[in-house]
């Protein structure tokens, strides 16, 4: 008997690689930051009534509000911002983080930032962000843990 088998979902390991993967596609960093801006368009729709004081993120230069759910053995989180370029960094964070145990988000490194070079070309106010936003991911994480 021959059962179907659910793909799996990629482990954070193949999510890196395959966004590596994807960047390294792109000759210059006009095109990255345009396929950046594509994949924060990607994102589903934040309500509008969650963009609230609570669910913001401090930090960033831009708006950016994240709600997270699940518990410590599977959280997920939507966010969303007012930058197209801070949408697509979410969108890559997500990816990465989302759907994933909290013990799995904390024991995870970003190593996709460095590997596709965008601790090099974002501006500082928009590495700051970033960084507030995985501090606030794997704080959700910690506090999902304890």
């Amino acid at each position: 008997m021959n059962d179907l088998v659910a793909p799996q979902e990629p482990t954070t390991a193949e999510a890196q690689a395959a966004i590596a993967e994807e960047f390294a596609f792109f000759g210059d960093w006009t095109e990255r930051y345009q396929y950046l801006i594509d994949l924060g368009r990607q994102l589903p729709p934040f309500p509008d009534d969650q963009k609230s004081e609570d669910n913001r993120i401090h930090g960033c230069q831009s708006m950016v509000w994240m709600i997270p759910s699940g518990d410590a053995s599977r959280m997920t989180f939507e966010a969303t911002s007012d930058s197209a370029i801070v949408s697509g960094l979410i969108a890559l964070l997500l990816r990465v983080y989302s759907g994933r145990s909290a013990q799995e988000i904390v024991d995870t490194e970003p190593t996709y930032i460095q590997e596709i070079g965008l601790a090099k070309h974002l501006s500082p106010t928009r590495s700051n962000g970033l960084v507030a936003m995985l501090a606030k991911v794997k704080a959700y994480a910690a506090a999902a843990l304890a």
